[in-house]
């Protein structure tokens, strides 16, 4: 018994694996871990596989009127560079949505049914013999394919002219006997790189994202940590139309035509960055498999035209709050079509405001006015019933009605405005439309704060600048409290100063084109109160 093994090893030898030396290794089977790197340091195992001798790397230069792509054959096809032509870095050079240290994207894996880990991450054949392609007028396809056991396996890109999608479609049925349960993913690494110069700011908006059943989830509502490394997130089961991660203004989204039954979004969170990668799992099956893989800006606009809900990826706010900030942003992409300067935009968009609550404003002075002139009466009211409160409530109320006085007639503009102003910190705050948008002079990018000098050091609410336009802002305020027809005392004097100061700290890091708005409004209201409220006795 102790030397048989010995003697059936002698007789019959095992044979060794070959190595494939552009495999992937380190994996176990699907289902023991939750995410591909977690796998890959528990087992270490050599792919047998039966190849063609394969080809060198070859990199193509696709050139569309949105970008300018470097795809390379390792992979299949998979992207070395992604240059949008549109928008730029603050050092003016283009935004590349391929981080250099994460190439790795649109790999093909699966696992044999004897639970071997592949993923074919060689180099391909290209069937497309030019090196640089056009897509200025017309769309143009790139395809790629590799023999593996006798099996043909084929994978094709079409690029368009102008659109940020990208439709691939997928061939691998050839191998689906020697695919496990007929599983194969496509997956997209390394997600989106950081573009801002506030990478504190822009961390607070990567995220990944499903689809499922008509309503999109942020990945860390339905997935869980993995327990020994929470920076990790695994697997999500059942029928999923689109996964898709994004950054401030930029996303990178897998779209399969009849969805998918499994997606993975895994994340690496630090300090300084945050790294999704994203992956569908498709059938092996299926004679032709597509996907589109959209790549580019979160732009509202184009997002709504793929359809499929992706436009929700983008925060507009609560729901009340989600129609304003459309509306806000159609009308400032409608007038900025006719004034090339959004600073100029924002400058007629609260002229246009001021107009349409003009009729709420005039009715807050008149509001004001007859508040002051019952003041007295309300004061004799407070002596004689000082202390009976519910009798004083009662009296004062009366006396409201005898007068027409309404007390919350002149909080009716300011109402009017809350929501506005929610809206506009969202428009102005994560839209890409508004992105490095420059005023003049030192207002260089009103999605931003419009800074002039960095502290050394950081202040709780402030922050670690100093920004003018809250500064202005903070001024309009005041000098609009000094203006008002009925003047606070004590408590309340106190208040509206506190308030004032308060807007300053908070709105230091708000964006300076919510800034602008909200100076200009406060200015136009001055201006209104001025040469109005005469009018009104």
């Amino acid at each position: 018994m102790i030397f048989y093994p010995v003697y059936i090893q002698t007789v019959s030898p095992n044979q060794k694996n070959t190595t494939n030396k552009y495999a992937e290794k380190g994996e176990t089977r699907r289902g023991h871990t939750d995410t591909w790197a977690q796998e890959k340091e528990n087992k270490k195992t050599n792919i047998k596989l039966t190849q063609a001798p394969l080809p060198d790397e070859k990199i193509l230069t696709i050139k569309t009127n949105l970008y300018t792509a470097k795809l390379s054959n390792i992979g299949g096809g998979s992207f070395v560079s992604f240059k949008l032509k549109n928008y730029f870095l603050k050092n003016d050079s283009l935004v590349n949505l391929i981080d250099y240290k994460n190439k790795r994207n649109l790999y093909i894996r699966y696992f044999s049914v004897s639970g071997e880990p592949t993923e074919l991450n060689n180099p391909w054949n290209v069937a497309t013999p030019n090196k640089n392609i056009d897509v200025n007028y017309e769309s143009k396809e790139v395809r790629f394919y590799q023999e593996i056991n006798g099996r043909r396996v084929e994978k094709s890109l079409t690029f368009h002219p102008d659109s940020y999608i990208i439709d691939i479609n997928l061939q691998i049925n050839e191998l689906s006997d020697i695919i496990s349960l007929k599983d194969y993913s496509l997956s997209w690494e390394g997600g989106i790189p950081q573009t801002e110069n506030n990478p504190k700011d822009e961390l607070t908006y990567f995220g990944g994202f499903v689809y499922q059943a008509e309503k999109p989830y942020t990945f860390d509502k339905l997935s869980k940590p993995i327990k020994n490394d929470p920076t990790y997130w695994g697997k999500i089961s059942g029928k999923t139309d689109w996964v898709a991660v994004r950054s401030k203004y930029f996303l990178s989204a897998l779209i399969p035509e009849g969805g998918s039954e499994t997606v993975e979004v895994n994340l690496k969170k630090t300090d300084q960055s945050t790294r999704y990668s994203h992956r569908i799992h498709l059938s092996a099956g299926t004679q032709n498999q597509k996907v589109a893989l959209y790549l580019g800006p979160l732009e509202y606009k184009t997002l709504k035209n793929m359809g499929n809900d992706i436009p929700s990826i983008m925060n507009f706010g609560i729901a009340p709050i989600r129609p304003i900030s459309k509306g806000v942003l159609w009308l400032l992409k409608f007038l900025h079509q006719f004034i090339p300067n959004y600073g100029v935009v924002l400058v007629l968009f609260s002229i246009l405001i001021k107009i349409v609550v003009y009729p709420l404003t005039k009715k807050s002075y008149q509001s004001t006015k007859e508040m002051q002139a019952v003041q007295p009466l309300v004061s004799a009211l407070r002596e004689k019933h000082k202390k009976d409160p519910a009798k004083l409530n009662k009296a004062t109320m009366a006396l409201y009605k005898e007068h027409g006085v309404n007390p919350l007639g002149g909080c009716l503009p300011l109402l009017l405005q809350m929501p506005l102003l929610f809206a506009l910190f969202q428009v102005f705050r994560s839209t890409i439309e508004l992105r490095n948008a420059p005023f003049f002079w030192w207002i260089k990018d009103l999605s931003s704060p419009d800074i002039v000098y960095n502290l050394p050091f950081s202040l709780p609410l402030y922050g670690d600048h100093i920004a003018v336009l809250p500064i202005v802002m903070g001024f309009t305020m005041f000098l609009q409290q000094k203006m008002m027809p009925t003047q606070a005392s004590g408590q309340q004097k106190f208040m509206s100063y506190f308030m004032t100061g308060f807007f300053i700290l908070l709105f230091n890091n708000f964006p300076s084109g919510l800034n602008l708005y909200y100076t200009l409004f406060n200015v136009f209201t001055i201006l209104q109160q001025k040469f109005l409220t005469p009018t009104q006795s």
